[in-house]
């Protein structure tokens, strides 16, 4: 099987947490469980551009995946006046904000696993996450994934 490649563009999200909560039912609590569903929009966008990707078959074995999420700088790494679109000197390069790494990739992952690309997320066994923000292209992801042999 060979390398799957594709690109997404858009505002990455990542995998909210499941949310507990206990809920006073009579004399006793309960507890309940709901999931939030804010990365929603941003997971229809990764199966819109992974669609024309899916694999005939599912792998089956060992994957490795690379992540690279690109952000939409803010104003505040841009300069002012005349220079509004060059970036200032002390602008980052890395994105160490929320959302995390480990929650980004997550999402990407419940997405092609629901998509049939993999039975199941365990399946990766290499994975490498970027995140940075977007200079000279839009906002989005690039994902690689490519069976281990």
């Amino acid at each position: 099987m060979m390398t799957i490649a594709f690109t997404v563009t858009g505002k990455p999200m990542g995998q909210p947490r499941p949310r507990a909560f206990a809920r006073k039912m009579g004399n006793k609590f309960v507890a309940r469980v709901y999931d939030a569903g804010t990365a929603e929009e941003w997971k229809s966008q990764i199966a819109m551009a992974a669609q024309s990707k899916i694999p005939a078959e599912p792998i089956l074995g060992p994957v490795k995946m690379q992540m690279e999420f690109n952000f939409e700088r803010p104003k505040s790494h841009y300069r002012t006046g005349k220079a509004s679109h060059m970036l200032r000197e002390d602008a980052p390069t890395w994105h160490i904000g929320k959302p995390d790494a480990d929650n980004l990739s997550k999402a990407v992952k419940d997405c092609l696993k629901t998509l049939a690309f993999f039975k199941d997320d365990s399946q990766v066994c290499i994975e490498i996450v970027c995140k940075n923000y977007a200079t000279g292209h839009a906002a989005g992801m690039r994902c690689v994934i490519e069976p281990l042999t």
